[in-house]
């Protein structure tokens, strides 16, 4: 044991030592007693989890002790009991008052997130936090016995913004490990040692376990060894193809960075088994759940089941309480510290490998007015944040040298359909890629005459846009769209380019769409000359409430984006099965792209990568890649990309024309009343016969 090890075991023993002893104290406070109380029963609690998993009861215990003993750590948070959760800031608000409320609120949420590093053994993580739980203690159990009042709210304030900030060289340090080296083998250990037949394994991953990863688990289990490699192989050789069609080399890359959700090891393995052959070696690290490592509602890494989605959305702007531009100057130092340390690893960084899943049940967000919420000030110092933490970590994993690939399964929660959705979505994910690129090169040829696309939907659709085309300057050797088959993005199905912004115009609107996992109904946005202009939806009763929710997660806090993408889907055998079991409203956009013609608000898909030369499977080169924004890079960085890109469909029964319009004023029909109707293109529309 060093040192260090053992000033931890000692900080430890201390701080644990002084939590057993807050719940039989009494300040003189009840509200805040009981408070403080609860969050140091909760921090037993872990303490006595880390004893759990030290004598080894995740292998001897039965399964219903394991159940048990995930569900009594997630209780509290559950929804049923969440109404009376100090976790809730509603009711932290209602017991502790305005002022503190939201704070003691954010503090408890911090506190849980102790149960992954209990879990992973990570004692400095939780002997940190224990720290700040008793400092901030100290000063209220003083502050009330000295003088009879609560501390000074900027005080306490105080001590959360120092702990973060202290603490963010440590946490960047550690994440930047997680990522690039392939060192933390936590999860891969589970993935590559345990017994996938015993669904007990999913107990030690410390992620809430619901009966939907249980019965994933299982299902997975019961598949034939030929079913798992189909899944497994078209994922990994998505994944390869990637950088072959990208004309980018594989073989000076070390690490693959695979997430997952819960319940698909068995996958997993065969994956990473595929990997290795190829040279890559697994990177796997848990889904963020504290404020050091910048947690959010959208998921990522391995992420078990998730407890109360509420939960996650009141607490996504927790960072107000200390987010500030000296603070956002530190996180950007200490993250080139970090990549300084490991930038040889991540030089062999190949890039994500998302399994992504869909059939959730609906969530409808609540807007809590005690929630935190970032200022406008803050809003914007968040955006250049990203936007500078993005290209500092482009400077060490560069774009122009990595790929990705991602695939989509179903979820037991999404019903009595999961078995067949789940075997028709292999079927999907396997689809004869030679005849769908064949099908898109007419596509393709026809768009490269058009001088811009004109697309109307049906019905109560309102879509009115016209797009702009680049146009070409040696047709014989050039193309505006990528024909896109199954590689990074799986299923097959769509051709895609970069739109000129100067010109398009117009409203895009759909009547239901999910985006980033989030519910929008009658989702309409406005463009002019390629920029947004005006949104709405019907989400909330209030008009101001709605345009906060789609500023936050389809802007991500941007004033406008532009149209960076536009593209017509061809899967029509994906939205044949989709209506045929109902679950049009659950695919995830990964699929549903490709089921109509999609728009996307934010950055171009050759973002950060436009210098290098791509071809299509005819030989022609895409020349499409900028738009106006885009093109700003080499004389003004900062204004030229958004970090971030969200696709939005509209579904062939929302469709009402789609045509491509010469310079001369012909209209080229591509599609009419949701059917393609261009020669060479009947193939597609075989699915809805059938």
């Amino acid at each position: 044991m060093t040192d260090m090890d053992e000033m931890m075991k000692e900080r430890h023993s201390l701080a644990l030592a002084r939590i057993y002893e807050i719940r039989e104290e009494h300040f003189g406070n009840p509200a805040f007693e009981k408070y403080f109380v609860k969050v140091a029963s909760f921090l037993i609690q872990m303490d006595e989890t880390a004893a759990f998993i030290g004598a080894g009861g995740l292998k001897s215990a039965p399964i219903e002790e394991l159940l048990q003993r995930n569900h009594a750590l997630y209780e509290d948070i559950l929804e049923e009991n969440y109404e009376v959760s100090y976790a809730n800031p509603t009711y932290a608000v209602k017991e502790l008052g305005e002022e503190f409320g939201a704070l003691l609120s954010f503090l408890y949420t911090e506190m849980r997130s102790l149960i992954g590093f209990v879990y992973e053994g990570k004692t400095f993580e939780t002997v940190i936090r224990m720290e700040l739980f008793l400092e901030i203690y100290a000063a209220f159990s003083y502050e009330w016995q000295e003088n009879g009042m609560l501390p000074g709210y900027e005080s306490i304030r105080q001590m959360i913004y120092w702990f973060v900030s202290d603490y963010a060289d440590v946490a960047t340090l550690q994440r930047t490990k997680e990522l690039v080296t392939g060192e933390e083998t936590f999860a891969a250990d589970i993935v590559m040692k345990q017994d996938l037949s015993d669904v007990r394994y999913l107990f030690a991953y410390g992620e809430y376990i619901s009966e939907n990863e249980l019965t994933m688990a299982r299902f997975m289990a019961s598949l034939p060894e030929e079913t798992i490699c189909t899944m497994a192989d078209t994922y990994t050789e998505g994944y390869r193809m990637g950088f072959v069609m990208g004309n980018k080399d594989l073989s000076k890359k070390k690490v693959v960075d695979i997430r997952y959700r819960l319940g698909f090891e068995r996958m997993i393995k065969r994956a990473i088994e595929n990997y290795d052959k190829i040279g890559l070696k697994p990177v796997i690290y848990r889904n963020p759940y504290s404020i050091l490592y910048n947690p959010s509602i959208f998921k990522t890494g391995f992420y078990g089941g998730e407890p109360n989605r509420q939960y996650d959305f009141d607490h996504k702007d927790d960072k107000a309480l200390f987010f500030d531009k000296i603070y956002m100057n530190r996180r950007l130092e200490v993250s080139h510290t970090a990549f300084e340390e490991y930038k040889d690893a991540a030089l062999g960084y190949a890039g994500p490998a998302l399994v992504e899943t869909f059939g959730e049940k609906d969530f409808e967000p609540v807007n809590k007015p005690e929630s935190l919420r970032l200022s406008e000030e803050q809003n914007a110092l968040w955006v250049e944040y990203r936007q500078k933490a993005g290209e500092l970590q482009r400077n060490y994993i560069l774009e122009e040298e990595r790929s990705f690939t991602i695939i989509a399964f179903p979820i037991p929660e999404i019903g009595d359909v999961f078995e067949e959705l789940f075997e028709e979505t292999i079927r999907i994910n396997t689809l004869d890629y030679k005849l769908y690129q064949g099908i898109q090169q007419k596509l393709i040829d026809v768009l490269d005459t058009a001088d811009y696309c004109e697309i109307k939907g049906c019905g109560e659709n309102r879509t009115d846009l016209r797009i702009n085309l680049h146009k070409l300057t040696n047709p014989a050797k050039e193309t505006i769209f990528e024909n896109c088959v199954a590689d990074v993005n799986i299923p097959v199905g769509e051709v895609f380019t970069s739109p000129v912004l100067k010109g398009t115009n117009g409203l895009l609107h759909v009547k239901k769409v999910y985006l980033n996992g989030l519910e929008f109904r009658n989702l309409a946005i406005t463009f002019e000359d390629g920029m947004i202009t005006d949104y709405t939806c019907d989400n909330f009763e209030k008009e101001e409430e709605n345009r906060a929710f789609i500023k936050e997660n389809v802007l991500f806090r941007h004033k406008t984006l532009p149209i960076g993408e536009f593209a017509i889907g061809t899967n029509t055998t994906a939205y044949v099965i989709a209506n045929k079991l109902m679950v049009e409203d659950k695919l995830p956009i990964l699929i549903a792209e490709k089921m109509g013609p999609h728009f996307a608000v934010g950055d171009t898909c050759y973002s950060h990568t436009e210098e290098i030369r791509v071809y299509n499977p005819d030989g022609k080169e895409i020349v499409a890649k900028d738009n106006e924004v885009s093109l700003l890079r080499n004389s003004r960085p900062e204004k030229a990309y958004f970090n971030c890109h969200t696709d939005i469909t509209i579904p062939y029964d929302e469709l009402g024309e789609l045509n491509a319009v010469r310079t001369d004023g012909v209209k080229i029909p591509i599609i009419q009343k949701g059917r393609f109707v261009l020669s060479g293109t009947e193939e597609l529309n075989r699915a809805f016969e059938a």
